[in-house]
């Protein structure tokens, strides 16, 4: 058992804030799923898929998450486990069962003296209401971002004025209004209109 944990934590250190990798590695440790860290995804930062009887079932996340996004994404995924091990498919993917095996997951870290006042704020205020995906909760998402390690190359686009020009994807954007939760962006090559997401991180660029 402590040679399985030894490398565990030898590589999840490089992932993990240090005060919160024993709990990672307890689940690791005590439940029959294969956990592999992935290179960037655009369109999920980690998922979880049930195992046969050829297979184990596997939770993946992506490897260049901050260590925070990395540890919530993780206990997010194991929630997926957990609740098919217990309900199989007969229970929603994000539904009340899942929810409430996030909560039981989260609350260990959130609680702890070390732990970042201003993502335990944003996850207390959503922690009754879970989002299917921590990229789809404005608050949390913004708070995680901060800890991003390029953000001093980056701003968040709604940090930036109106009618300002940004990078993003390597194209040229003008930033216009928001619009409910997005902004109206239009690529000045194009001049095509873009709702973005305020939380989408960007570079000014010069006119």
């Amino acid at each position: 058992m402590s040679e399985k944990f030894n490398a565990y934590q030898k590589v999840l250190t490089k992932y993990v804030p240090e005060a919160y990798i024993s709990i990672l590695i307890n689940l690791l440790v005590n439940n029959k799923v294969r956990f592999k860290i992935v290179p960037p995804r655009s369109t999920k930062l980690g998922d979880f898929r049930p195992g046969n009887q050829f297979q184990l079932p596997q939770i993946t996340v992506n490897g260049n998450l901050n260590p925070y996004a990395f540890l919530i994404t993780a206990l997010h995924e194991f929630a997926h486990y957990i609740t098919f091990e217990k309900y199989a498919n007969k229970v929603s993917p994000h539904g009340m069962e899942w929810k409430h095996e996030f909560k039981l997951l989260l609350e260990p870290i959130i609680y702890h003296a070390e732990f970042p006042i201003n993502i335990r704020a944003a996850l207390e205020k959503s922690i009754n209401n879970l989002k299917a995906s921590s990229c789809s909760d404005t608050l949390l998402s913004r708070e995680l971002a901060k800890f991003d390690r390029d953000m001093d190359a980056f701003q968040l686009l709604e940090s930036i004025p109106l009618g300002s020009q940004f990078l993003l994807k390597n194209k040229v954007f003008y930033k216009g209004e928001l619009r409910r939760k997005r902004f109206l962006c239009t690529e000045i090559l194009t001049k095509r209109n873009y709702l973005v997401s305020g939380i989408a991180k960007v570079k000014i660029a010069q006119p």
